[in-house]
């Protein structure tokens, strides 16, 4: 191919008018789907998606395989297991062989470094599905589920309470496109990397790093939290000990703003992370969050496959 492909790799790499662009067409997408609409519309019609998953997945999968079937796509699901990537053969010579197959390339994976191997050898786009470093695609949901329900993210104040992981590092990259304010709260322990921090100071990210979950959350639009022990964590009863003061339970979303919403990317362990009462309650957003996978990454993908809107 002779032109450059578009990879959705991380957020960060995007300018604010591309973001903006895949996020209305992600809502348009979705009140297309609602009004019934979807015969309507077919940009992807006789493309080939491969959709390929080292770790267990069922947002990511379902949300994909819908939506690429939504679009008119074929896709074609691969396990690691079957590909063995980077061990049966070199990452750049899959990522040659794949190319000559389909049109598209998703990939769920722990190792980002892989990730951007992959993408550099490719000829077609390739999109981040989940790496240990960032999760570009739950961000986009989580944006469209922030707007749905309070409008513009733009100026408003979204708190982070527990792990630093890659969900929080995509928001990192997300506010400085869309100038939000981050509040996180962390165990010292598990504090953001370095190489975060120095990005959002280098990308005038207004990131407030705090030790307290109260002082994160006070006066926040969203509260958002993630599971305690991620795919490739370890040490799991050491981060449970640190993390226990930072569950998001009724106390710390009152420190909110009183029309606050809860986010959580799921899987979620209700009783660790988040109460019951949050994450099932009238502030929760997490099944809409959930659901706008699909229609933010049938955005990302009409948008990288240069298809028609």
């Amino acid at each position: 191919m002779s032109d450059k492909p578009k990879h959705f790799l991380d957020i960060a790499d995007h300018s604010t008018a591309e973001i903006e662009a895949m996020l209305a067409h992600g809502k348009a997408l979705k009140a297309r789907r609602v009004k019934g609409q979807l015969g309507d519309y077919l940009p992807l019609l006789g493309k080939k998606i491969a959709v390929v998953f080292q770790q267990p997945s069922l947002r990511t999968r379902m949300s994909f395989d819908v939506g690429i079937n939504e679009l008119g796509a074929h896709v074609l699901m691969v396990s690691g297991d079957e590909i063995e990537l980077g061990h049966r053969e070199s990452i750049a010579d899959t990522a040659r062989v794949m190319s000559r197959y389909v049109d598209a390339i998703m990939i769920r994976m722990l190792s980002h470094h892989e990730l951007l191997e992959l993408a550099h050898y490719a000829e077609v786009p390739v999109i981040n599905g989940l790496t240990k470093k960032s999760h570009p695609c739950q961000v986009m949901a989580d944006v469209l589920t922030f707007e749905e329900r309070k409008g513009s993210v733009r100026g408003r104040t979204i708190a982070w309470s527990g792990d630093s992981n890659n969900v929080l590092a995509s928001w990192v990259h997300m506010a400085a496109k869309l100038d939000v304010t981050l509040k996180v709260a962390t165990p010292e322990q598990l504090s953001p990397p370095k190489a975060l921090v120095d990005w959002a100071a280098a990308n005038k990210v207004d990131l407030r790093l705090t030790h307290d979950p109260d002082e994160a959350v006070d006066g926040a639009d969203c509260v958002i939290t993630d599971s305690w022990v991620s795919m490739g964590d370890g040490d799991k009863e050491y981060r449970h000990n640190l993390l226990r003061p930072y569950q998001v339970d009724q106390k710390l979303m009152a420190r909110a703003k009183k029309d606050a919403i809860f986010m959580h990317c799921l899987p979620a362990k209700r009783g660790e992370e988040v109460a019951p009462e949050v994450i099932d309650g009238p502030q929760s957003a997490v099944w809409d969050e959930a659901e706008n996978r699909l229609h933010a990454q049938k955005a990302v993908l009409v948008w990288a496959l240069n298809a028609p809107k």
